[in-house]
């Protein structure tokens, strides 16, 4: 079961404001780090991972990025957060489910690892008044819950929302089309009824864990080749922090940008040679 933009907007907690080492939004820096050595064999060495149009992202100021999801369980947003932090020296800030914010100790690791509940004032803080990086899914879990028949096959960008957050905070939307994600953890089927008993958006048996296992098939990933491509940033000729911005505008733009990043992995699948060696 699926909820989205459920929680109430994350608030700064004064007491990790007194924390050298973590932020408002409850971002550790050294636990960064640490992700950012482990992820590092990950991106360089598993998932192999080659950007194009990585100058295409801001050096400052506030920026959405948004991304096609694939995968079961998805080791695209990683990835991406560790390219650009690493090749860029920027912070991203990934947007999620408010599911993980309510798991024991993972919602704690999550929220220090720079994940933050997918809601719009959320966005808004860290775009406008903070001037971040922002990452967000707009397929939300339909990417990544999809089957293994229809990978690549885009969701619908929902209603839009992350172009009127975008709108709203005058920073423009950069879509980044993913190759590689889909391949890494396919989905043969969900299990509704556990999922709904756990409180998850789905429960995913994998070819992953056909080959290791419930416990290694969850862990570990198969070896696919990512590739990532950054398209031109999409700039709103329209006045910024508005309450409202017509709905017909909002779905048009973001149809076109959906549009767009589904244009780009057709391309991107028409050129790859091998699934494991791009």
């Amino acid at each position: 079961m699926r909820r989205q933009f459920e929680a109430l907007p994350a608030e700064p907690d004064p007491a990790d404001a007194r924390k050298d080492d973590v932020d408002a939004w409850g971002r550790s820096e050294h636990l960064r780090e640490l992700v950012r050595k482990v992820g590092r064999f990950y991106y360089e060495r598993w998932f192999r991972v080659e950007w194009e149009g990585l100058e295409k992202i801001p050096l400052t100021g506030g920026a959405l990025l948004i991304a096609n999801h694939g995968g079961a369980i998805p080791a695209d947003a990683p990835m991406i957060m560790q390219g650009i932090e690493t090749e860029l020296g920027r912070p991203v800030y990934g947007l999620a489910d408010h599911w993980f914010r309510t798991v024991p100790v993972l919602g704690t690791l999550w929220n220090r690892a720079g994940g933050i509940p997918a809601h719009p004032d959320n966005a808004h803080r860290l775009l406008h008044d903070d001037g971040q990086l922002v990452l967000a899914f707009p397929e939300g879990a339909k990417g990544p819950s999809k089957p293994r028949s229809e990978r690549y096959q885009l969701r619908r960008f929902g209603r839009g929302g992350f172009v009127e957050t975008a709108m709203r905070a005058g920073v423009p939307v950069v879509p980044i089309a993913v190759l590689g994600a889909e391949e890494a953890m396919p989905m043969l089927f969900k299990i509704p009824v556990l999922g709904k008993a756990l409180g998850m958006p789905y429960v995913p048996v994998t070819i992953n864990h056909l080959l290791l296992g419930p416990v290694l098939g969850t862990l570990v990933y198969l070896p696919a080749k990512f590739r990532f491509r950054v398209l031109d940033p999409v700039i709103f000729d329209v006045e910024p922090a508005l309450e409202r911005y017509p709905l017909s505008r909002v779905v048009k733009e973001a149809d076109a940008i959906r549009q767009r990043v589904q244009d780009e992995l057709c391309d991107m699948l028409a050129g790859r040679a091998s699934v494991w060696f791009g």
